[in-house]
């Protein structure tokens, strides 16, 4: 037998070319078709101890959406700046109807500080900023959603795991499910939440048994200040303010990682906006700049940090500042 004839048939040779690896070459595991993954999912679901008959509704009718992927691939890079983000973010029509709504609210708002202890104008900015206080809140299927994302492969992990506390909450009766409605990603509701958010954060304010992020609106409010509550929020601080840097400023000061008391900043030469000394609260603050050194500059406290749990974007975080500080009549 030839040389070429014993690596051929040792597996060496594939379409007339010398192959450098094992005598064998693997063949990539078959990915099951939607359907079938369904049926994974529904088998992993009913593991957990989810009924059966939620499992029956709830994943009837999922379908795999082309479109979430397409959204999910071309998610832009972040390029606009602190100015136009905050034009479009904070805008008078926003601040107006975060005002009309903070009164109109008011009464449960105040229990709730009383319950959270977080003020009533950060909950209703959060509320204003993630879905225009409950008019934008998605109208995506969330379990087809998740579905989908789960069965692509790319995180797939998260999603799968999002996808199973989507189903929890249907079995807990939160939601029926065809009403639960959310973004591409996900989130769900008029605070936005994930469902491992809901499931640690949303609160039945009502005690109707059912927390209702959806169409209940003091679930909603009571549920965005619980996780602000959780996450460390002090409701005796602001988030922080806009400050004007001297001449010659060190920018490697800039950024969360550098904290300070404001006693310090001030011997750094660092002055409200208007010149004006800083207050001489014993708080310790970091310093950031939205547009990477350049413009804008605030000294940010502990409950911009937690905003940032929230959303991890600078700009979302002062967003809710500023709304936060415009609605309360600043």
């Amino acid at each position: 037998m030839t040389t070429l004839a014993k690596l051929a048939q040792a597996g060496y040779l594939a379409c007339g070319f010398l192959l450098l690896a094992g005598p064998v070459m693997a063949q990539e595991k078959a990915v099951p078709d939607f359907a079938t993954f369904l049926q994974g999912v529904k088998a992993e679901a009913a593991g957990k101890g989810m009924r059966p008959e939620t499992l029956e509704t709830a994943l009837a009718n999922v379908e795999h959406i082309d479109k979430v992927i397409e959204l999910d691939r071309r998610q832009p890079e972040f390029t606009m700046t602190y100015k136009t983000y905050m034009d479009r973010v904070v805008s008078p029509t926003k601040v107006e109807k975060g005002r009309l709504m903070l009164a109109e609210n008011h009464a449960v708002l105040a229990h709730i500080e009383r319950e959270y202890g977080v003020q009533p104008k950060y909950v209703v900015a959060l509320w204003g900023i993630e879905t225009d206080y409950g008019r934008v809140t998605g109208g995506y299927s969330v379990v087809s959603a998740l579905a989908t994302l789960a069965y692509d492969g790319r995180r797939s992990t998260y999603f799968r795991g999002e996808l199973m506390n989507a189903l929890q909450i249907l079995d807990e009766g939160h939601i029926a499910p065809a009403s639960m409605l959310g973004s591409w990603a996900g989130a769900m509701g008029q605070c936005q939440f994930m469902p491992s958010s809901f499931l640690r954060f949303a609160a039945d304010w009502d005690g109707d048994g059912r927390r209702d992020i959806w169409t209940t609106r003091a679930d909603v409010l009571a549920s965005a200040a619980n996780y602000l509550s959780k996450s460390g929020w002090k409701g005796d601080q602001t988030w922080g303010r806009a400050v004007k840097l001297p001449a010659g400023f060190d920018k490697s000061l800039v950024g969360l990682d550098t904290r300070k008391p404001l006693a310090d900043w001030a011997k750094l030469g660092v002055t409200s906006t208007g010149g004006k000394p800083l207050p001489k609260a014993d708080l310790e603050a970091s310093l950031v700049m939205p547009d990477r050194g350049d413009g804008a500059a605030f000294l940010v406290y502990d409950n911009f940090r937690t905003t940032l749990k929230w959303n991890r974007s600078t700009f979302f975080a002062l967003a809710v500042g500023h709304l936060a500080e415009r609605i309360g009549g600043k």
